[in-house]
């Protein structure tokens, strides 16, 4: 049934006052106070007649939806295969049979590598179901378990089972509210696992032995600190289990024997606010990453025996210039990961325990790229996996041969369709911010693409945690560039692009220069000549998603259209609300409103929410899932509710909300893609290129 107007969402009087300031939220009952589960049906009603809007809006572009569609899926190989990778005995892989949404895991013994075993078949657990998310699967040391989790709705709440995989039967009773995969300790007949909260935090580690019930499962750590987060791992030489607490910015590691899984877990470091360290470990000393004498920094080792911090001893010292991102420790060598002026490097020390050791840095072949570790399971490689891609160069994997010094090419990403890079070129731009700040811009275009007012300009940009927005591949993008579109990544101040002072220039009193950085970015690519008002189509996600209505809020005159994913936009009322799962986590990130008068002035001054006025805005495209634990759904439906009742203007405004997903969105990766397609859709469309 056809509508004539977008929906009103019903305006329900709601107040509070906080440090002597009034609050006023006629939205508030759109979050339903039976949350994680949604029953209000006012609320439902909302969200599916917004969700009817959409389709309505969107049913002229159908075909252009299509057409994306085929492109993009065009460009994924109807069957696809993981490059083996080998760990112990076996050598592991996944693959996609053509067409397939979901992944089959194999293995395949070392004496018969061309016999492959089925570990986990994804298409037959998601058949029938809207949703489904593999949370990760761990091998037990001789090969015999597999322990798998699993989420079927999006709300992040995994479900781990085990199966034996020489008799391919499930054993033992699932283990519910879980996260990630487990960690098998020595012996192959214990697992560690993580334990959520009512409120989604994962707070505990427990031991389950096979065989056992799971109400026998002891304790081995909780930790009571509401603003930490528990994460679980093990050394590269499986020597030892990881117990690892933190916030966003600062840490707490124990350890225990792998070969002792009862042994009480032996505290490394105290945490101390503002101190993240990360450990490895190889041939009988701890290597430990830590920003204790320097933000960017610095790598240092200490015998086993004593890892407390007065024994640390510096390798690599901190520095401006060189932001230390990793490390992996193999039995001869060890493998630092650093960032240089932006650029990813990797550093190879061989032999570490020498008086002199040899160091070198890999070389690879084009002088902007992103590069990350692959699959390196094994603790005394001859090579080791690496992850490369540019702007301009599809995803390929390398293995580094450590002896020889060179990169032998593995796999590189194929595109069915056909691509040829020669046809597209990418720079990187140095913009000014407003206060005299250079920021990174990397763009990239077809050859025969000319900058210009009229020339379509996407620009995309997060800004948050610390997380560095990478220059790297998208066969979608390829999709607004062949329809004449130049594409833009700013890297803007809340990531660390350009070391940990990047990162901390963009949060707390601070965070205020994300959104200038992004807004001057845009300013300077209209001035430049790159592409003109409102020619200009911008795009981010959960804090991305904050950046757009910052931005726009800021600036709308500039954007031709906007599209914020699950958009993290009501920045006060989350960051005031303490029985959320992730607000006291987040308060590094953003302050603490309800203990700090100006943390909460500030938050207020520009959450995108708080801020929306009476004005003109561009067209935009917001979405949700209904089982977000991490973004809200009410938060993007609160902000369209408001920008809806208060805008000026005849521009399209959308939002649509998955309502058997979560923060991800769709799962199927063809389903994923048809999202990318309605995207591009709604950015064509709004400059008129439909």
């Amino acid at each position: 049934m056809s509508v004539s107007r977008p929906p009103e969402a019903e305006r329900i009087p709601y107040s509070r006052e906080v440090h002597g300031v009034r609050l006023d939220d006629p939205y508030h009952w759109l979050k339903d106070p039976g949350y994680p589960e949604v029953s209000d049906e006012r609320v439902l009603a909302y969200l599916q007649a917004e969700n009817h809007w959409f389709d309505q809006k969107m049913a002229p572009y159908q075909n252009l939806i299509g057409a994306l569609f085929d492109e993009i899926k065009g460009r994924q190989p109807e069957a696809d295969e993981s490059v083996p990778y080998r760990e112990g005995d076996y050598l592991y892989r996944w693959r996609f049979e053509p067409g397939a949404q979901y992944r089959l895991w194999e293995r395949a013994s070392l004496t018969a590598p061309d016999r492959w075993q089925l570990l986990l078949d994804e298409p037959a657990l998601a058949e029938g179901r809207d949703y489904f998310s593999l949370g990760g699967l761990s091998v037990s040391r001789d090969g015999r378990y597999l322990a798998w989790s699993a989420d079927m709705d999006g709300s992040e709440r995994y479900t781990l089972s085990v199966t034996d995989l020489e008799t391919d039967t499930r054993i033992d009773e699932p283990i519910s509210n879980t996260l990630d995969a487990p960690v098998w300790a020595a012996d192959s007949r214990h697992f560690f696992y993580l334990e959520l909260s009512d409120n989604w935090r994962p707070y505990r580690v427990r031991l389950h032995r096979l065989g056992t019930p799971r109400a026998d499962d002891p304790i081995i750590y909780q930790e009571p600190d509401e603003s930490f987060f528990v994460h679980l791992d093990e050394t590269q030489s499986e020597r030892f289990i990881l117990i690892t607490s933190g916030d966003h910015v600062t840490s707490e590691v124990r350890i225990l024997p792998a070969d002792s899984p009862l042994q009480t877990p032996e505290l490394v470091a105290k945490r101390r606010a503002g101190h993240e360290y990360h450990l490895d470990h190889r041939e009988g000393r701890f290597y430990i990453r830590s920003n204790d004498t320097h933000r960017n920094f610095r790598l240092a080792v200490t015998d086993e025996q004593t890892p407390e911090p007065e024994h640390w001893q510096t390798l690599i010292e901190g520095s401006d210039a060189c932001y230390l991102t990793g490390h992996l420790c193999f039995r001869h060598h060890l493998i630092v990961a650093e960032r240089v002026g932006g650029l990813d490097q990797i550093r190879v020390v061989g032999n570490p325990d020498a008086d002199s050791p040899q160091e070198h840095h890999v070389v690879f072949p084009e002088p902007s790229y992103a590069v990350s570790f692959g699959s390196n399971a094994e603790y005394d490689p001859t090579h080791l996996r690496i992850g490369y891609e540019s702007m301009v160069t599809p995803f390929t994997v390398y293995d580094y041969e450590l002896a020889a010094r060179t990169l032998i090419t593995r796999k590189v990403q194929e595109i069915p369709s056909g691509y040829d890079a020669s046809r597209y070129v990418t720079e990187r731009l140095m913009v000014t911010a407003r206060d005299g700040v250079a920021v990174p811009v990397s763009l990239v275009r077809r050859t025969d693409t000319e900058p210009g007012p009229q020339t379509p300009l996407h620009l995309y940009g997060y800004g948050a945690y610390g997380l560095v927005i990478e220059p790297g591949f998208s066969a979608s993008r390829l999709s607004l560039l062949d329809r004449g579109f130049i594409y833009a990544i700013a890297h803007i101040r809340g990531g660390d692009d350009l070391g940990y002072q990047w990162y901390e220039d963009g949060k707390l009193k601070k965070r205020t220069n994300t959104f200038n950085d992004f807004v001057d970015v845009a300013r300077y690519l209209i001035e430049a000549g790159y592409t003109g008002r409102g020619r200009l189509t911008i795009s981010g996600g959960s804090a991305g998603g904050e950046l757009m209505g910052a931005a726009v809020n800021q600036a709308p005159e500039l954007f031709g259209a906007v599209a914020a994913h699950v958009p993290f936009v009501d920045v006060l009322n989350t960051m005031l609300d303490d029985e959320l799962p992730l607000t006291p986590i987040e308060w590094p990130e953003w302050g603490n409103p309800i203990e700090d008068k100006a943390a909460f002035d500030l938050i207020r001054s520009y959450s995108p929410y708080d801020q929306l006025e009476a004005r003109d805005y561009p067209p935009m495209l917001v979405t949700a899932g209904l089982n977000d634990p991490r973004v809200t759904y009410w938060e993007p439906a609160k902000y369209v509710a408001k920008l809806r009742h208060l805008k000026t203007d005849d521009n399209l405004l959308l939002l649509k909300t998955n309502m058997g997903a979560g923060h991800r969105g769709q799962s199927g990766r063809y389903d994923s893609l048809r999202e990318v397609a309605e995207e591009y859709a709604f950015l064509l469309a709004a400059l008129g290129l439909a």
